[in-house]
C-alpha cells in the first residue's frame, strides 16, 4: 500500500449474507485532501466507514490508512483515526468535560495534557461554556459538536465521518 495516500481502497467486497453492500470499490484520498462519499440510503457508505474505522473486516480486498492495513495493522490505524459515527456515541448521562475525559484516557491522554486538549477542542467548537453541562440537556447540534471534539481530541491525522 501506498504510505503517500491518506486512504487507499482496493476492490472493497462486503455482503451481509446474499445482500451485496459493497462491490468492487476503488478509490484512493491523498494527504490533505477533503473528500466527501455520497451516495443513496443503504448504499454502503456506513458499511465502508465501518471498515475504514476497522469496525469490522471487508469480506475482501484492501484497504490501507497512510500505508497501514485496516484489518492487519488495526490498533496502529486506530491510534492515526478519529472518528465521528452516524449515530451518537456520548455518554448523554455524563458532562461534556467527563466525556471529552473518558475518551482521552483510551488514547493515553491524562493530566495537563489531556486537560489543555479538551480545552482547546471545546473552544474550537463552541461548546466551552457548556464543558460541565449534562449531554442530554444539549440540543442536537451541540451534541454533535461535542461528538467532533471526542473525534479530534487525541490530534488524528485522519477524521472520518459518518
Amino acid at each position: 500500500m501506498n504510505n503517500d495516500l491518506a486512504v487507499q481502497i482496493t476492490n472493497i467486497v462486503h455482503s451481509y449474507g446474499d445482500h451485496k453492500a459493497l462491490g468492487g470499490v476503488t478509490f484512493s484520498v491523498n494527504r490533505g485532501e477533503i473528500f466527501g462519499l455520497l451516495g443513496p440510503n443503504g448504499g454502503g457508505k456506513t458499511t465502508l466507514f465501518r471498515i475504514l474505522s476497522t469496525s469490522f473486516p471487508a469480506t475482501s480486498g484492501d484497504a490501507a490508512i497512510f500505508g497501514d492495513d485496516v484489518r492487519r495493522q488495526a490498533d496502529k490505524v486506530r491510534r492515526r483515526i478519529g472518528v465521528v459515527f452516524q449515530n451518537p456515541s456520548l455518554d448523554k448521562k455524563l458532562t461534556v468535560r467527563e466525556n471529552l475525559m473518558h475518551h482521552g484516557h483510551i488514547y493515553g491522554l491524562r493530566g495537563s495534557e489531556l486537560h489543555a486538549r479538551m480545552k482547546e477542542m471545546m473552544e474550537r467548537l463552541g461548546v466551552a461554556d457548556r464543558a460541565n453541562d449534562i449531554v442530554e440537556t444539549l440540543s442536537g447540534g451541540l451534541q454533535r459538536r461535542v461528538e467532533l471534539a471526542k473525534g479530534l481530541l487525541h490530534r488524528p491525522q485522519l477524521l472520518i465521518l459518518d
